[in-house]
């Protein structure tokens, strides 16, 4: 029927292909590797998110920035139509306050002038009642000396 050298090629090879498919199937089936291929999994998930997430951010602040625009513009045109209407409807003094208000002129004036206007002064809060006593906030305010315990402390 068949040689024998035949039948111990055919089995050699047969063995040689079961070994190479069982270690295949061991490696796939492994408890490592689906370990590993659900950790991967897993990963894939979290860069997902995260680039996700870090879209979002970018739009958010794109969107604000857009809208902090629109209300800048939204305030100086209300401004500019202030003034105009003030060019038209007051007095010339008014008008120029107005505009200078728009260029931030009129509250650095107004500082100054009640700067030079007031000398500083403490806090009254703390400040003592009459000159010579203690301020409230003083480390020894309202405590009356022991002369018992300077006694012990001066030998």
């Amino acid at each position: 029927m068949f040689e024998l050298s035949t039948l111990i090629l055919t089995a050699i090879v047969a063995l040689v292909a079961g070994g190479a498919i069982g270690a295949l199937l061991f490696k796939s089936l492994a408890p490592q590797e689906q370990q590993n291929r659900e950790l991967e999994s897993r990963l894939q998930k979290a860069e997902n998110k995260l680039t996700d997430y870090q879209q979002e951010v970018s739009e958010h602040f794109a969107e604000t920035s857009q809208l902090v625009n629109n209300l800048t513009q939204s305030y100086k045109e209300v401004h500019e139509y202030l003034a105009n209407s003030a060019l038209k409807l007051t007095n010339p003094d008014i008008s120029r306050q107005l505009i200078d208000a728009g260029d931030g002129k009129l509250i650095a004036n107004d500082t100054n002038v009640a700067a030079e206007e007031s000398t500083p002064e403490a806090p009254r809060d703390w400040a003592p009642k009459a000159p010579g006593e203690k301020g409230q906030l003083s480390e020894d305010f309202g405590l009356e000396p022991n002369h018992q315990e300077e006694e012990k402390i001066t030998p």
